[in-house]
């Protein structure tokens, strides 16, 4: 995201300098861009804003890098997943039941797609373990990392609710 910046000087402050026809007015292009942003990826490594990190990590567009406590996709959890995507369980509203037959926790601060790095390769997610998600229709997409990085930052660009979650030495 980039914009110019204009810089407006408070004329009282100036005292006898005015601006005159001819006068250069500076623009600078700035980049606005505070989001997490993966720079780079190794088969060891994963780099978010110019940072390295050498373990499985988690984050937002906005907000921390976070270091997930998870080594292979067998020790992906439910709540590994709630934990990465930053979910919140809602309280249960007491007539819920008349809206129709949604049963299971409910979550706020939702994003639209949690992306999971699998690590070397593509590996899935047993569906059992997706289930409360996908039921808040939260999507769920398990991909190789790198391929995991690239798709995080189109979306992220995109302006996209979106969470990574990275391994980085996936079990082969």
């Amino acid at each position: 995201m980039w914009y110019a910046q204009l810089l407006f000087i408070n004329v009282s402050q100036l005292n006898s300098k005015i601006a005159r026809k001819g006068d250069i007015v500076e623009l600078q292009l700035q980049s606005s861009n505070t989001a997490n942003t993966v720079t780079g990826y190794g088969d060891d490594y994963i780099e978010i804003n110019e940072t390295k990190y050498h373990q499985a990590i988690f984050f937002r567009p906005e907000g921390p890098v976070s270091t997930w406590d998870v080594k292979s996709i067998e020790d992906i959890t439910l709540e590994s997943l709630i934990q990465a995507a930053g979910l919140i369980e809602r309280e249960v509203d007491p007539i819920a039941f008349l809206d129709g037959d949604h049963s299971g926790p409910s979550y706020e601060n939702k994003p639209e797609l949690v992306i999971i790095g699998t690590g070397k390769k593509q590996q899935f997610i047993p569906p059992s373990i997706l289930h409360p998600l996908l039921a808040n229709r939260i999507g769920i997409e398990c991909m190789d990392t790198q391929a995991a990085a690239r798709t995080y930052n189109v979306l992220m660009n995109e302006n996209r609710q979106v969470v990574a979650a990275l391994l980085v030495d996936g079990s082969e």
